[in-house]
């Protein structure tokens, strides 16, 4: 009999072994496809001309939503939560800022980070301006600062221009801004980008001209006695013309405040008054929660007077969660603002996020708006205009549903209990009739889903062009049971996966027992496209899912009769058996390599075998007098033969006829393994694996061992384990000692005798997986009664799943799965740690409890995975592409299209102007909330003119004047020589604003043209001008002093004119020279 003896070799670097270190090379986990909203979900942006949906969430990934089954999942370097996410609209990018202050681009084409920038500070706002690429990014220090993303260099770039809380501070007055936070910024609608809005975490919200590089508008809520420490924690615009803005503070209020009632002089600030402000309480409660989120959709009618107003807050403390609907009006003035009606949207799980999507209504081009809403845990509810419609104007009606976002593969609605994925064997009759039977089911669900999407408003990214290429094989399916009993089936064959059968639990026209019951077990045959699905109740029903006559029989099968049903099915998938043999639960289900027989294993421990062939019941073994335990694993196959064994009848535990042909192995969880004749169900034998209790997870054959035997060494004969592809020559003896700490080296104690020309042959393993030991023993030994075990891993951790993975056809390794979610992956059949991984680190998933059975793998390495609403599939093999990535991956931007709106726009050059990029929205969150998001009615600015602005640096900021039409006195007595001047860029101005510019020049020459005429002023005029305090000697001694000053002044100025001249010179020269020298030097000397 076998003895394991474990030798482990010395640690050295020098001497790594090359096949392990191959091994571990061809190895890189990586997620393959994605389905589903994270239940860390936090935040969503929406782009509107490519309709694409873009989720953060709190562990550092990025789901982007499309149509016609389009998902993507991006993930961050760092296991870190997203504070802002903002789309570049059209241009096939993503902004995000991360906990660490990481502003990263996102590509999407190639769905990878294409450059990132840290910032120093802590971001407190970020805002992409729609139509650009610039960013508008405020930190705690009080700083508005702005980059820009360089598409081709794909880089991130901060600009120049930066607005400092000093220099609104002194623009205003002296106004304390130190250590205040700017909590939002925002463009002010209609101008172009020229201004911008931002506040600050104490209340104080400033209108500011980034092309003048002044102050336009200040409210400081800090200075009232009312209102000390107010802080804001959300704002947006509540007008298209950005006159009226909605603010959310802290304590619950919300203020809408008008804008153009007051400006700011340079020793004034604007005033509060009774017209300027209107203030709203959700509730009369002392306590109310924080303003979470504003949002603002104007009315479909009249734009400019009214509209809704979303609101997440302000409510009673404690109170039940809901989003807030205001139906606000000011067609009689904004003074007369009031609230026309409320609604109060209860939702469906714990609020994360919401946006609002502005569309066109087909009918006659007003804008209609629609509501996203984002809860937790990775809920998704559409509302659109007639669904906000019917809410706002109900009275006793039911209120209308929103639609619920559904993934393509459905986890939770209803619940997923048990997942297969399946290789299909290509260019078979069986094959092709399948894949054309699912061309036809794609059109089908493509019908249905258009129909969909009438209201859903996901439709973006471009579906592979592989999958498009005609090429209509089938080589994977995903199957998936659910807790109603019913069964579906979907193309895996791309990283896109397309529905293709829904299979009902019940049979039209009969009634089947148990047929509704949870899926506890599927099993599908390749070669005959044949599924069987087991049941909680005991059940065990079989598919087959290509057919080719409409009249099918179905043959229900107990154990005291058989009943056949001749039914009209159609052609396509159908039941055509259904076994009701045991009430115990289905565990699991095995079909042979040609699909002609099926084993079944019970909870109970019992075991049958049906013929497909003849859809009868081979045999039925008996309930254990011992306690019950599941049988988990089946094996099937010609063993004695393979293993050179003849069974006599004296040798079987039971009466047969003739010894068997085919043996089945049967493992149960306690451990307990047997071997049963497969045709008559006899009893071969049976054994416990130990002495000791295990349990038992899962059992593979494997195939074709060699055992090589070496010089003695330590107290015997050792032998190595090596797989029959290895070389045996190539082995050279060497003594090798044991030493502890070091590598496990796979090395059997054997007799002398059995050893013959130094190697014997062990043609298959057996390896039993269980929880917390790895055993491999010899089948050859097993079947012969001994269960001793050649090779043992006691596992420091729980595991609870297991699989193996082959390589061109030969077993390459082992996975296993802990309970902390930690991934091994160990060699056959030495059992090596050749790499450790971890579902956090791969997919950012923790292991929950039963998440092992909805696992399933090929022998490629690929791996199936549901957890809670998520689904995914992973590669373990870094050469595997069966999924031909990345010619078959879905693009999530359409160039197409963006190069047609490009077009578009300048075709039509007017329409950057008028065009309204998104919803005028934004929302601001603070101290701990969510920051602020722009969906603000702004018009795309123009770039040419944003550029000259925001390249250049900020100059000393100043208060505008609040009557431009005032006359402006100037003298040469106000010119300061000895400051340095700033020249600053023209901004893109309006035609409104270049006649408001030449009647300042005509009041500010005062008619000082050639064709103008003198007018002769009166006596009172002159006076009123010129006329001084004092006596005339004391007017004479001023005007002196004045003509000094003057003079001295007109002589610096002479002075600079001549340095200037001087200066001119000198580089003349220069440049001449430099000329004169570059012109004698060969272009190889440049």
């Amino acid at each position: 009999m076998f003895a394991k003896l474990f030798h482990k070799l010395p640690h050295s670097p020098k001497h790594k072994d090359p096949k392990r270190s191959e091994k571990c090379n061809q190895l890189n986990p990586r997620v393959i496809l994605h389905y589903g909203i994270p239940s860390t979900a936090s935040l969503i942006t929406y782009d509107p001309i490519q309709r694409l949906l873009a989720i953060a969430t709190l562990d550092g990934r990025i789901k982007v939503i499309g149509g016609d089954n389009i998902e993507g999942l991006l993930i961050s370097p760092k296991q870190l939560p997203f504070k802002k996410l903002e789309f570049l609209q059209n241009q096939g990018f993503l902004a995000s800022v991360s906990n660490e202050n990481d502003v990263q681009v996102w590509d999407l084409q190639d769905r990878c980070i294409a450059s990132t920038f840290q910032w120093q500070s802590n971001i407190t706002t970020f805002l992409v301006f729609q139509g650009t690429n610039y960013m508008y990014l405020g930190d705690e220090c009080g700083s508005v600062s702005i980059l820009s993303y360089d598409a081709e260099e794909k880089k991130i770039f901060q600009l120049p221009y930066h607005i400092l809380a000093e220099s609104v501070s002194k623009a205003a007055g002296g106004l304390l801004l130190n250590h205040q936070s700017v909590v939002a910024v925002l463009p002010q609608p209609c101008s172009y980008g020229n201004r911008l809005l931002f506040a600050y975490g104490n209340g104080i919200i400033v209108l500011w001209d980034v092309s003048k590089d002044q102050l336009v508008l200040i409210r400081d809520e800090a200075s009232e006695d009312e209102q000390a420490d107010k802080e804001i924690s959300s704002l947006c615009w509540a007008s298209s013309d950005g006159s009226l803005l909605a603010v959310g503070y802290i304590d619950g209020d919300i203020i809408l405040w008008n804008l153009t009632s007051n400006a700011l002089t340079k020793d004034q600030r604007a005033e509060k008054s009774a017209g300027d402000f209107v203030e709203l309480q959700l509730s009369t409660s002392n306590k109310r929660l924080p303003v979470i989120v504003l949002h603002w959709s104007p009315s479909r009618l009249n734009r400019d007077h009214g509209g809704q107003l979303f609101v997440y807050g302000g409510d009673e403390m404690g109170s039940a969660e809901v989003l807030t609907i205001l139906d606000l009006d000011w067609s009689l003035g904004k003074e007369a603002l009031k609230n026309v009606a409320r609604v109060d949207l209860t939702l469906q799980g714990s609020f994360a996020d919401m946006i609002l999507l502005q569309n066109s209504d087909p009918m006659d081009g007003a804008q209609t708006t629609s509501l996203l809403i984002l809860t937790s845990p990775g809920q998704l509810q559409f509302y659109d205009y007639s669904c906000i419609l019917g809410l706002i104007s109900q009275q006793e009606e039911p209120s209308p549903f929103p639609v619920q976002y559904s993934s393509v593969l459905p986890t939770t609605e209803p619940s997923l209990t048990a997942g297969r994925l399946c290789p299909v064997y290509a260019d078979t009759k069986s094959s092709i009739a399948l894949a054309e039977m699912a061309e036809a089911a794609k059109l089908q669900s493509t019908s249905s889903a258009n129909d969909k999407s009438s209201k859903w408003p996901l439709s973006g990214g471009v579906p592979c062009h592989v999958a498009l290429s005609g090429n209509i094989s089938i080589e994977r399916l995903y199957i998936a049971g659910y807790q109603d009993g019913s069964v579906r089936v979907w193309d895996a064959t791309y990283p896109v996966l397309s529905p293709l059968f829904t299979l009902g639990p019940e049979v039209k026209g009969i009634a089947i027992v148990g047929a509704t019951a949870s899926v506890s077990a599927l099993e599908f045959a390749s070669r005959t496209l044949t599924i069987a699905v087991g049941s909680e109740s005991g059940l065990v029903r079989l598919y087959m899912l290509t057919g080719s006559c409409n009249e099918t029989g179905l043959h229900v099968v107990t154990e005291s009769k058989k009943e056949v049903h001749i039914l009209n099915q159609g052609n396509g998938p159908h039941c055509f058996a259904a076994f009701s043999l045991c009430t115990s639960p289905v565990s699991t289900l095995k079909f042979s390599t040609l699909g002609d027989k099926l084993a079944l294993g019970f909870n109970n421990g019992q075991v049958a075998m049906l013929d497909i062939s003849s859809l009868s019941v081979l045999f039925l073994s008996e309930t254990h007098s011992g306690p019950n335990s599941p049988v988990i694993s089946f094996a099937l196959g010609n063993f004695l033969d393979i293993c050179g064994l003849n069974i006599s009848l004296e040798q079987c535990e039971s009466d047969t006829i003739e010894p068997p042909k085919q043996l089945a192995v049967v493992l149960r969880r306690d451990s307990h393994i047997a071997f049963l004749n497969a045709t008559k169900g006899s009893l071969i034998i049976s054994c416990s694996l130990q002495p000791k209790e295990l349990t038992a997870i899962s059992m593979y054959i494997l195939e074709s061992t060699k055992i090589v035997l070496e010089t003695e060494a330590y107290e015997g004969k050792h032998y190595h384990l090596l797989s029959a592809k290895d070389d045996v020559k190539s082995v050279s003896p060497q003594v090798r000692a044991p030493h502890e700490g070091s590598p496990a080296e796979l090395l059997l104690d054997m007799p002398t005798k059995d050893a013959k020309c130094g190697q014997i042959t062990v043609d298959w393993l057996v390896l039993i997986c269980c929880t917390d030991v790895l055993l491999v023993f010899p089948l050859k030994s097993l079947i012969q009664g001994d269960s001793s075990s050649i090779h043992e891993v006691n596992l420091v951790k729980t595991c609870c799943w297991t699989s193996t993975f082959k390589k061109e056809e030969k077993e390459l390794g082992l996975v296993v799965f802990y309970q902390t979610g930690l991934i091994e992956i160990r060699s056959l059949p030495n059992l090596e740690v050749l790499g450790e991984y971890s579902l956090m680190s791969v997919l950012r998933w923790n292991f929950k409890s039963n998440m092992d059975k909805t696992m399933s793998s090929t022998d490629n390495g690929q791996i199936a995975l549901v957890n809670g609403c998520e689904f995914a599939i992973m590669s373990l093999l870094a050469s595997e592409n069966d999924f031909r990535i990345p010619q078959s991956l879905p693009c999530l931007h359409d160039e197409v299209l963006a190069a047609a709106m490009d077009n578009d726009i300048n075709f039509f050059p007017n329409k950057q102007k008028n065009k309204e990029t998104v919803p005028w929205i934004l929302s601001g969150l603070v101290k701990g909330f969510r920051t602020n998001k722009e969906a603000s009615e702004t018009h795309e600015a123009d770039d040419s003119s944003l550029e000259r602005v925001y390249s250049r640096s900020s100059k000393q900021p100043s208060a505008v004047a609040t009557n431009i039409g005032e006359a402006v006195e100037l003298s040469i007595d106000d010119i300061e020589i000895d400051e340095p001047v700033h020249v600053s860029p023209l901004p893109y101005q309006g035609e409104n604003e270049n006649k408001e510019k030449k009647t300042e020049r005509e009041i500010l020459f005062e008619g000082a043209t050639s064709e103008s005429k003198p007018r002769q002023r009166t006596v009172e005029e002159i006076k009123a001008k010129y006329r001084k305090a004092g006596d005339a000697s004391a007017a004479a001694s001023h005007a002196r002093d004045k003509l000094v000053e003057r003079g001295e002044k007109l002589e610096r100025i002479s002075e600079r004119s001549e340095e200037l001249r001087s200066g001119a010179e000198s580089f003349a020269s220069l440049a001449q020279e430099l000329a004169r020298r570059m012109e004698n030097r060969k272009w190889w000397q440049l």
